[in-house]
């Protein structure tokens, strides 16, 4: 790849080319299952999970990520570490740096907290969640689900909507970067009130209109902790109904935690129920990619 960066904050940074090529380096791990690396790229480093915010598929798939590559990590979650006695981001990050760690994945409520510590340590800085406006790696591993499903290196010539809370969502401002890089058309959707109007692709409340165009939907959780707000028709304006998808063969998409019967109705949901449903393939995907990630900037 052309891309050298010495962090992983944004797919700003990234160009599609750049991306393709961590994307088909994370579908060969998938190739490889749940196989360790026989090189060991990440052997005798380790890896510091720096999460303030709760999380269970981004540190749980670092995790695995790292000891794949024959790595080991520490955990420090922001309910145990000093942060709660007024540390600041960066000092805690210096610290970790100070005890030998190879590289940092950190995710805050901060938007800017990654690329603060990316100016202040000498390691790898991957941004596993920012505030709500950046979610890189999430972005990067939705973008190797829909490669894989679709059958080609890029999404050119795909639509793809991205449904719900799109205000409060790092997930669908990091995706609207790295989908529209890879060729894709991406239509945000949900109420007026939860589209934010800075982001460069088409916006809609129409969810039905919108469905009957596009060949994969991402589904987003309303985020209650930021104090979203939605009407009592949410479910039937905009959620991924039974009914709904009964006549959608596209692919369907979430990246958690899910709302279920809000966003998303169980029996769409759970997966034997939906041969186009890539919601665990994306964690699948999520390990694999991280692994890409990692081996890139440590291994």
């Amino acid at each position: 790849m052309a891309w050298n960066g010495r962090n992983f904050l944004s797919l700003d940074n990234l160009s599609g080319e750049d991306m393709v090529g961590l994307m088909q380096r994370a579908s060969h791990f998938l190739d490889a299952g749940d196989r360790y690396e026989p090189d060991a790229p990440l052997a005798g480093k380790i890896i510091a999970n720096l999460f303030m915010e709760n999380s269970t598929r981004t540190r749980c798939s670092f995790t695995v990520a790292t000891k794949r590559l024959g790595g080991d990590y520490v955990d420090l979650l922001g309910g145990t570490s000093s942060a709660s006695k007024g540390e600041t981001l960066v000092d805690t990050a210096l610290n970790l740096e100070a005890m030998g760690v190879a590289g940092i994945v950190v995710r805050c409520s901060e938007e800017r907290g990654p690329w603060e510590i990316a100016q202040q340590v000498g390691v790898p800085v991957i941004n596993a969640g920012s505030g709500t406006t950046a979610h890189p790696t999430q972005a990067l591993l939705d973008a190797v689900t829909l490669s894989r499903y679709f059958g080609k290196d890029d999404l050119s010539g795909e639509h793809i909507a991205i449904v719900g809370d799109i205000a409060h969502s790092r997930v669908a401002r990091s995706n609207v970067i790295g989908l529209t890089k890879l060729g894709a058309t991406v239509t945000l959707v949900g109420p007026k009130e939860l589209l934010p109007t800075d982001l460069n692709c088409e916006t809609s409340s129409d969810f039905d209109s919108v469905l009957s165009q596009v060949s994969a939907c991402m589904m987003l959780r309303v985020q209650f902790e930021r104090n979203a707000q939605v009407g009592e028709d949410y479910r039937e304006k905009f959620g991924l109904t039974e009914t709904r998808s009964a006549n959608y063969q596209g692919a369907i998409m979430h990246p958690g935690p899910m709302n279920r019967g809000l966003e998303i109705d169980d029996s769409v949901a759970n997966i034997e129920n939906s041969p186009h449903n890539l919601i665990l393939s994306q964690v699948t995907g999520g390990v694999a990619t991280r692994m890409a990630i990692l081996e890139h900037l440590i291994g």
